[in-house]
């Protein structure tokens, strides 16, 4: 295998593991602490992922409660929650610890989300297909150089061609799961 086809594969990794935290952080109607964690918040003149400054735990299907370490941290992770446009949570401020009451979802919302899904989707195979083309750049001027023949850059050509099939394959499974996992009452 060569080198370029080598690190392409491994940018499409990146990308699968990136789709799968964006589609996570993705509210399905369920709690889930990754619907929470990486939210920003102003803490100690710092802004940093609310699972930096507070546990984050389900006590049921529909609610998540966040308990800061710091208990003064309680009005800056307030706000962060409520300006968060995406959430659309209201939190529950008890003095103590936050709690998020999660809605069900409404079929409208459910099908906003099911095109969010797919706009990160097209956003990954957009990825898949500029390292595509850096790879064949590479790959042409190795057989420029004269570091490749002209067979060898097609077998290479070929190879890579299938790992990107590959990939766009594996992007569509995922996002199929994630949509029937969003549509799913």
């Amino acid at each position: 295998m060569h080198p370029a086809i080598e690190t392409a594969a491994i940018e499409f990794e990146k990308i699968f593991d990136f789709l799968k935290k964006e589609y996570s952080a993705l509210q399905t109607g369920r709690a889930s602490a990754a619907l929470v964690e990486d939210i920003v918040v102003e803490s100690y003149g710092q802004r940093m992922p609310l699972k930096h400054v507070a546990n984050i735990s389900l006590p049921g299907p529909q609610e998540i409660m966040i308990d800061p370490w710091d208990k003064g941290q309680l009005a800056a992770i307030e706000k962060a929650i409520r300006d968060n446009q995406d959430l659309k949570l209201n939190p529950v401020n008890s003095g103590i610890a936050i709690r998020l009451n999660i809605p069900p979802l409404t079929e409208e919302r459910r099908k906003d989300i099911v095109k969010v899904v797919h706009q990160k989707a097209e956003n990954a195979r957009v990825s898949i297909r500029q390292i595509r083309h850096a790879s064949h750049d590479l790959l042409k001027k190795a057989e420029k150089d004269g570091e490749l023949s002209e067979d060898e850059l097609k077998r290479y050509e070929k190879e890579l061609q299938s790992k990107v099939d590959g990939s766009n394959q594996t992007i569509e499974e995922m996002t199929k799961h994630k949509e029937v996992d969003v549509m799913k009452v």
